[in-house]
């Protein structure tokens, strides 16, 4: 009898554990973006990002969930946080207007104003060409732009009137081009977002190094919401990192937060 009334205890118990654990992903699941947008109109910007921030890490993540937590430390002058989700925004959605100009707001908060180094025109046009529309929007251009090329490609083998076949060729051709230039630009954006390999110094000011070591020499200073590419990142306490004017060196890896 004790040992039924024992079993029946750990049955009881487990039950009540189970019903904890569902009630608790149940409410962890009940923020919803639309309740985090109320917070946000009722200007609670710091219950907003709270709530912005749970559901990225439940959810997912998405552009638009990265633009409002940024528009929510901007809120709260929280510079370094707001440039960071800014950052990660444009990495999923780098044609949005919006985030750009949102972006460029927070960086105009900086202290440090980086004027950086010219490059061949070519690179800045393939830049710019890159992050012109999504990485989901390229790959939509790029499988219509193939339909197009294959409807070309029957046009010319299977009608017998010269100037259809003449624009279904050469129709073919022009999407043929547009087909690898949206995949190469895919390509390119599915390894910046894959690669992760820039980040925004959080600290208010840092110290950049020679070498990965506090004994080392001293090259310059650094302030919050700065914009680094990452050259080295093997180590665990320190980055070798570079900075958009052109200048590098070593920080601790806590001063900066992956993009």
């Amino acid at each position: 009898m004790i040992k039924m009334t024992y079993n029946i205890d750990r049955i009881v118990a487990k039950i009540l554990l189970s019903f904890a654990v569902v009630l608790f992903s149940v409410n962890a699941l009940g923020v919803t973006k639309a309740d985090a947008d109320a917070l946000y109109e009722k200007e609670d910007y710091a219950e907003a990002a709270s709530a912005y921030e749970s559901i990225l890490k439940t959810k997912g993540v998405s552009s638009a969930l990265y633009y409002n937590l940024g528009n929510c430390y901007y809120k709260l002058d929280d510079i370094p946080h707001a440039v960071l989700n800014y950052e990660r925004a444009t990495l999923l959605d780098p044609g949005d207007n919006d985030i750009r100009a949102n972006l460029a707001l927070a960086r105009g908060k900086t202290i440090d104003k980086v004027v950086p180094p010219s490059e061949m025109f070519f690179v800045t046009w393939w830049r710019n060409l890159t992050t012109s529309i999504s990485l989901d929007t390229w790959s939509y251009v790029g499988i219509a732009a193939f339909v197009a090329m294959l409807i070309g490609v029957c046009l010319y083998m299977f009608v017998s009137q010269l100037t259809v076949r003449k624009i279904g060729i050469y129709g073919a051709m022009l999407m043929f081009v547009v087909c690898i230039i949206a995949n190469l630009c895919a390509f390119s954006q599915s390894m910046d977002i894959k690669h992760r390999g820039t980040g925004i110094i959080m600290s208010p000011s840092v110290t950049v190094k020679s070498s990965p070591s506090d004994k080392s020499t001293d090259l310059f200073l650094i302030h919050e919401g700065s914009k680094v590419e990452i050259l080295d990142g093997s180590m665990k306490e320190w980055k070798e990192v570079k900075f958009e004017e052109g200048k590098q060196g070593w920080i601790p890896s806590e001063a900066m937060e992956v993009i």
